[in-house]
């Protein structure tokens, strides 16, 4: 199984404002996507995995944590898995693509944080591969 990866992008500004752009991301795999923002910076939407599902992270306003974690068997998973942890921000033009098996979990770090969510699934494919786990099932980083 692959591990989660970051591609990197860049970021262009001049007179007339900026471009942010990260040209090594290929959406030709992915379905759809959404966009989130949490209410608070104290809430943490952990932990949520997928057998199939690939999820691909891109951080438009503010900065985010995001943990991933390979669960191993998710009729038994290792709570002593080791969990990775990235921060992304919109101030560094960057995709995290967290590859399917893995279960992962993310907590905005500043208040008006947003984050788009792009995954390879449709809606209703994505629901019969939905698998949660409590939210302290492994431990979050930040």
């Amino acid at each position: 199984m692959d591990k989660p990866y970051l591609i990197e992008g860049g970021l262009f500004t001049d007179q007339r404002g900026s471009i942010s752009h990260v040209n090594d991301f290929r959406v030709e795999q992915f379905k759809r996507f959404y966009m989130i923002q949490h209410s608070d910076c104290s809430v943490i939407r952990a932990w949520q995995g997928h057998r199939f599902e690939v999820k691909a992270f891109y951080v438009v306003n503010g900065v985010f944590a995001i943990n991933a974690v390979d669960p191993g068997n998710y009729e038994n998973p290792d709570a002593n898995a080791e969990v990775l942890s990235f921060e992304l921000s919109a101030a560094i033009s960057q995709v995290l693509v967290v590859p399917q098996g893995y279960a992962n979990g993310f907590k905005a770090m500043v208040p008006g944080s947003k984050m788009v969510v792009f995954s390879n699934h449709l809606l209703e494919d994505s629901h019969n591969d939905i698998i949660r786990f409590p939210v302290d099932f492994w431990r979050f980083k930040c």
